[in-house]
């Protein structure tokens, strides 16, 4: 098996793909072929190999992340659903949360369950809170009730009754009978894809799994085949929401799990580079062509959560969504991207988002059909794209369809100059995000301001200076393939899994033979799924338990040691717990008992940060390749840019403000104001100047 490696990111607009190889690194960009998502995949992975000059037999792995499972649950384009729940719960998924996540918007809508009252069927069954029988399983009424699913062309059964992460026997032999009547049906349980507390989000994510488990096995199956038949016949590694890879067996199982891969891939490479430039605090800012996705690293390890939600009715609002509960990297994202269209509402406002012209049509400037004005048109309107080299030449942008478009629909509604709409296009994304991020870290308690900013994605390195100038930062760091970020962060990421089961445990009644029962059979999980993938590596175990004082509705992480507890670990919980509560609300409250509800194992292959680079010694940077006039929105004036070839960039060189640093994924304005240099690394770092 060869040496190379292979990563390859499907977004909404862009198919990005990166080859490592023994003689150096390549990248390159596809359109994304939404009607076939593997088309792009594999014609990528044809040219990307020609290019380089690598047989397929060199190849020894190929790690790929997809939004296939996101757009399905967005777009409604999953399996035909149904669900098996306790009879007399089946509208617990309509019921959701029973509030108003707009209060004051008298057409609020909720999202509609992904499968439908009438495919939604009560079982006779029931399991009590601590898992004893209080109702035996009927089975011949439920194999009734399986025959008729077939009957009405049924695809995907979730199967998710109550209290069933106590004891899941009922759960098991149900899904068991449901085989054995419907054959060909994908079957999914919530004692397995999210064995915890909380009725409705257990049952949420158990039906979004199913629902998506055919498609997703049908296109893992397909790429799997043409990955062979184009003689990449290497192991195949999927990207998940938590940061770490898994195998591909595993992902046709939980495909779930791979709903926000990219953006965790984007994650996986900003601590990296955030390791490699000695940085404690950063925000990582992801923008592609569809969203842009902001992450805030501290200590070089990002904020994790245990739920997600998606296809969200208001897309900013929580609770507006589906909620899934797996392990994912917590950030924010927004329909902020360089395929975003613009608009002027009825009130005479620019808006911006969150609807995308994807790559079909695209945006008006790639001279596809499409007609709408994007963030790319407005760029390009600014004179910051060189049209020769959008996406390595690629696609060649046509600079009067992007200002004929930012004119019609919103300059000249707006009595402005086709470059004054374009400035205006350019303020409001750029605030949209700025806004997004400012409280994003509110939320968490913290701020943006003093951070470090890491910019990768095709488009942000063209918003990232403007950006920081929003959020008080002074320094942005451009990685070396910042164009296609997310796939180079996939072959960065471990091997990885984890595990989380609920188990209710109070601490004045703490049983540490039952938790240690209780960790060894979920690391037993962990590590059957990570030695797929990583049969030899040393693994490293993170634990946290998710408690709570008694009586309230919440839980928080509280880190734990991965080894044997004894009775004297009581205090050590209490110890954690108190401190975890204190840095998030300041203090603790007396004399009211603590409780664990849940508890997480993680897995991963080790993977060490690396080392800080030295900074090299300076050199003169060789004089630009030409220059262009580029409109800066932070003042509306018009500069003219030195443009310089990033490629002939070395480390130590210096590149003042206004200037252009072009490649073939993506554009580096540095304004007025900044200059950019280049680390040992040779990664860009633009900082601001006093």
């Amino acid at each position: 098996m060869g040496e190379s490696r292979l990563a390859v990111d499907i977004g909404g607009t862009f198919t990005d793909l990166v080859l490592q190889t023994p003689r150096g690194t390549h990248e390159m960009k596809l359109l994304t072929t939404p009607e076939a998502p593997e088309r792009a995949v594999l014609d990528g992975a044809k040219a990307i190999l020609a290019a380089a000059g690598c047989a397929p037999g060199e190849i020894g792995l190929v790690v790929h992340g997809t939004t296939l499972a996101t757009n399905a649950l967005i777009e409604r384009k999953g399996a035909p659903t149904a669900l098996l729940t306790t009879e007399g719960f089946r509208d617990s998924v309509e019921m959701a949360y029973e509030h108003r996540f707009e209060q004051y918007d008298l057409s609020m809508q909720r999202p509609e369950p992904l499968v439908p009252r009438d495919l939604r069927l009560g079982v006779k069954e029931r399991i009590a809170a601590d898992g004893s029988l209080l109702l035996p399983l009927d089975e011949a009424s439920l194999r009734a009730t399986a025959r008729s699913l077939t009957a009405r062309g049924i695809q995907a059964v979730a199967i998710c009754f109550l209290h069933s992460f106590t004891n899941p026997v009922h759960e098991r032999r149900a899904a068991a009978i449901v085989a054995e009547e419907m054959p060909d049906a994908a079957i999914t349980i919530s004692c397995e894809v999210a064995p915890e507390i909380r009725e409705y989000e257990r049952a949420s994510t158990t039906i979004a799994n199913a629902y998506v488990l055919p498609l997703m096995g049908r296109y893992l199956a397909a790429l799997e085949g043409g990955l062979k038949d184009a003689g990449l016949d290497c192991p195949l590694l999927l990207m998940m929401s938590s940061g770490g890879v898994t195998t591909v067996d595993t992902a046709k199982r939980f495909p779930v799990r791979l709903v926000e891969s990219g953006p965790a891939g984007g994650a996986i490479l900003a601590q990296a580079v955030a390791a490699e430039n000695g940085l404690k605090q950063v925000l990582a800012f992801d923008m592609g062509g569809t969203t842009a996705k902001l992450t805030l690293i501290d200590d070089l390890d990002f904020q994790r959560s245990r739920s997600f939600e998606v296809a969200r009715a208001y897309r900013f609002i929580q609770g507006s969504g589906l909620p899934v509960r797996i392990p994912v990297i917590e950030l924010v994202e927004i329909g902020a991207g360089g395929g975003s269209i613009a608009r002027v509402d009825a009130l005479g406002r620019i808006l911006v988002g969150p609807d995308s012209a994807g790559s079909v049509p695209g945006p008006a400037c790639y001279g596809r059909g499409g007609a709408e004005p994007t963030v790319t048109d407005a760029d390009a309107t600014l004179g910051r794209l060189d049209p020769s080299r959008f996406a390595g030449g690629s696609i060649g942008l046509d600079a009067a369809k992007a200002a004929a478009a930012v004119a019609g629909r919103v300059a000249t509604p707006l009595g402005m100059a086709p470059l004054q709409g374009a400035v205006g296009i350019a303020e409001i994304v750029d605030e949209t995000m700025a806004n997004a991020a400012r409280v994003h870290a509110v939320e968490n308690g913290k701020d943006t301001a003093g951070r470090a900013m890491i910019a990768f994605g095709g488009a942000a390195p063209l918003h990232a200076a403007r950006l920081a100038q929003k959020l008080g930062i002074d320094r942005v760091v451009v990685p070396v393939g910042a164009g296609v970020g997310s796939a180079h962060g996939f072959l960065r990421a471990p091997i990885a899994y984890e595990v989380v089961r609920s188990r209710h445990m109070r601490l004045d009644a703490f049983d540490p033979e039952a938790l240690n029962a209780h960790f060894a059979e979920m690391r037993a999980e962990a590590e059957a799924v990570v030695r797929m993938g990583a049969p030899s590596e040393a693994l490293t175990e993170t634990r946290t338990a998710f408690m709570r004082y008694r009586g309230q509705g919440h839980e928080i992480a509280v880190a734990l040691p991965a080894r044997a507890y004894t009775p004297s670990d009581t205090a050590l919980l209490r110890a954690g717990f108190e401190a975890a509560y204190t840095a998030l609300f300041g203090r603790v409250i007396p004399r009211l008992e603590v409780e664990a509800m849940t508890f997480a194992l993680s897995l991963s292959a080790a993977r060490p940060l690396p080392e800080a680079a030295l900074p090299p010694p300076a050199q003169q940077a060789p004089p630009p390749r030409g220059r262009r006039d580029v409109t800066d929105p932070a003042t509306g004036a018009t500069d003219s840019a030195a443009v310089h070839e990033r490629a002939a960039l070395a480390p130590g060189m210096a590149i003042p403000g206004p200037a252009l640093i072009v490649e073939d994924g993506t554009t580096t304005v540095v304004p007025r104001g900044f200059a950019a240099r280049v680390n040992a690394l040779h990664q860009l770092v633009l900082e601001a100047q006093a």
